[in-house]
C-alpha cells in the first residue's frame, strides 16, 4: 500500500505527471564548474521541473538554496572495484543525504552485492528503521526487483538502473512494455516513476500515458557531451558505442 503519512503524500503528489530533472556534473567532464549544477537546478525551475535529483550532500545543499521547497530526490554515489553497485550503497551516506536536507533518499534496490558483501536491496528496510521520515526511492533493473523493493517498503520504484547491471547491460532504450506491466501491477502499492534511456519529450509522454507518476530525465537535458556523443554515435554509422561515457566511474572532487 502508498505511503499513508500526509506529509509524504503530499511531495509525492507535487510530482505527478511532472518532470524531474536529474543535476549532475563531475570534474572529468568537460562542462565541470564548481556550480554547474546550481545553474542546471535553475534552468529546471524556470522550465517548470516538478522535482531535482542530484548527487551528494554538498550538491543537495547547494541547490536547495535555488529551488526553494521543490522536491530533492538525493543520492550518495561511491564507486568500488569489487562491486557494481554505486548509488547511495551505505547507511552512513544515506544519513548524510537526510541531513543536507533531500526530501526523497534513492538507493540501490537490485539483486547486485555490494562492497560490504550484502546484497544493495537490504539497505532499504535499515533506512526505512533509521530514517523514517525519508521518502525511499528505489532504483532497479527489472520487474522482479521492483516487485521486491515494494516488499520490503519502497515509497517509489523507478528502472532507473535498466542497462546498467550486469543482466542488462545490452540495453539501450527503455522498455516500455516491461515499464506499463509495472505501472499495471504495482501502482497501488508505490510511485511508479520512469526514469533511464528517455531522450525526448515524446517518450517522457509515452511514459506517463502507460501509468508512470512522474518522469526522471538526467542526460539529455544536462549533460550536453553525452547528447552530442549520441547524435556523432548514430551519425558515424554506431562505430563508437556513445554509452561508454554513461558508464563512467567519477569521483566529485569536493
Amino acid at each position: 500500500m502508498k505511503t499513508q503519512d500526509e506529509r509524504k503524500r503530499k511531495i509525492l503528489e507535487s510530482l505527478k505527471n511532472g518532470l524531474i530533472v536529474s543535476c549532475q556534473v563531475y570534474p572529468d567532464e568537460p562542462f565541470y564548474t564548481e556550480d554547474m549544477v546550481v545553474h542546471m537546478a535553475k534552468a529546471a525551475v524556470w522550465a517548470g521541473a516538478a522535482g531535482i535529483r542530484c548527487n551528494s550532500p554538498e550538491d543537495i545543499k547547494q541547490i536547495r538554496e535555488v529551488v526553494g521547497d521543490l522536491p530533492i530526490i538525493g543520492l550518495n554515489k561511491e564507486w568500488h572495484e569489487d562491486s557494481d553497485v554505486f548509488i547511495t550503497p551505505t547507511l552512513e551516506g544515506a544519513k548524510k543525504l537526510w541531513e543536507a536536507g533531500a526530501d526523497i533518499i534513492a538507493l540501490d534496490c537490485t539483486n547486485q552485492r555490494t562492497h560490504q558483501n550484502t546484497i544493495a536491496w537490504e539497505l532499504l528496510p535499515i533506512l526505512k528503521k533509521e530514517i523514517p521520515d525519508a521518502i525511499l526511492f528505489a532504483d532497479i533493473s527489472t520487474y522482479e526487483e521492483a516487485k521486491h523493493a515494494i516488499e520490503l517498503g519502497a515509497d517509489i520504484v523507478a528502472p532507473t538502473l535498466y542497462g546498467y547491471t550486469k543482466d542488462t547491460f545490452h540495453i539501450e532504450g527503455p522498455d516500455f512494455r516491461a515499464f506499463a506491466k509495472m505501472c499495471r501491477d504495482f501502482n497501488d502499492d508505490a510511485y511508479v516513476i520512469m526514469e533511464g534511456h528517455i531522450y525526448t519529450p515524446e517518450d517522457a509522454m509515452k511514459c506517463l500515458f502507460l501509468g508512470a507518476h512522474a518522469v526522471v530525465v538526467g542526460g539529455a537535458i544536462t549533460r550536453p557531451h553525452l547528447t552530442a556523443k549520441r547524435f556523432v554515435d548514430v551519425m558515424s554509422g554506431y562505430q563508437d558505442f556513445w554509452r561508454q561515457g554513461e558508464f563512467a566511474k567519477h569521483e566529485k572532487g569536493k
